[in-house]
């Protein structure tokens, strides 16, 4: 697939095949949708329709990446932590409830044809967006390192998934301090040494993207990020995600839902 394509947009109606909890703060919901709307780059995400929960309805949508999607058997799944009224809404879905999705949007990551060994690095939930590049590097036969950060190791997630795909998973915490800003610079040092790594791939921490900044500068290796913003379209109509990149010499705002939500680390600015 062309990783630079634009996908066509859909809203459908999907049916809730399981919406179960994780941990006690995170749920795994599974949908059966149309195959028309799988037609997915990793790192896109969908605006999903909030139900109405508690006596209230959620007024916006939520954007959320997809965690894993199976043409063949009509699934798409999402990976959320249970934050707030839209969240918490959305974790009321009963097996068989219907739910409005609408996507696949903004633009993915791209896997460039002379690739052959990456490294995925992930804080929590943010994982859940780096899974599907796990799947494709895995199709292309690309070599794929994963650093997969939490608070604890009850929430380190789809670690049997990354395991069954990638040469090597490290996980890293902070009850045991291992998730420190020092030990992951010394371990992607070490990554570096040991192996020719052609790309970073990382999802949303502030801290990791600072760091990844400074090494993949200092190395010569490019990164993408894949950036968390609130929106409220998704569709670029509205400008509520719009942050600042550095291209060249100059300050430049794009929208997170439309220029992204995956952009060039070079070019991101830690918030």
């Amino acid at each position: 697939m062309d990783m630079k394509r634009r996908i066509k947009i859909y809203e459908v109606e999907t049916e809730v095949i399981s919406n179960n909890y994780i941990n006690n703060d995170y749920k795994h919901i599974v949908l059966r949708a149309p195959s028309t709307v799988l037609d997915i780059i990793p790192g896109q995400f969908f605006h999903l329709n909030c139900p109405t929960y508690d006596n209230s309805i959620p007024f916006l949508r939520r954007p959320m990446s997809v965690y894993q999607f199976t043409k063949k058997e009509k699934k798409i799944e999402f990976l959320y932590k249970l934050h707030g009224k839209g969240t918490r809404a959305i974790s009321s879905l009963k097996k068989g409830n219907r739910f409005n999705i609408v996507g696949p949007l903004g633009k993915g990551f791209e896997i460039e044809k002379n690739y052959k060994k990456i490294v995925l690095i992930a804080r929590g939930v943010g994982l859940a967006t780096l899974a599907p590049l796990a799947n494709l590097a895995f199709e292309r036969g690309i070599e794929t390192t994963v650093i997969s950060s939490a608070k604890s190791k009850e929430y380190l997630m789809s670690q049997d998934l990354f395991q069954s795909l990638c040469s090597r998973v490290v996980s890293i915490t902070d009850d045991d301090n291992s998730s420190s800003m020092i030990n992951l610079e010394i371990l992607i040092n070490d990554i570096i040494s040991n192996h020719n790594i052609d790309c970073f791939f990382i999802c949303g921490s502030n801290r990791i993207l600072k760091l990844l900044k400074k090494v993949c500068n200092f190395n010569n290796i490019p990164g993408q990020i894949a950036l968390e913003q609130q929106m409220a379209c998704g569709i670029g109509m509205c400008f509520c995600c719009v942050r600042p990149f550095e291209i060249g010499n100059k300050i430049i705002q794009k929208r997170v839902c439309n220029e992204g939500p995956v952009f060039k680390v070079s070019e991101a600015l830690p918030w």
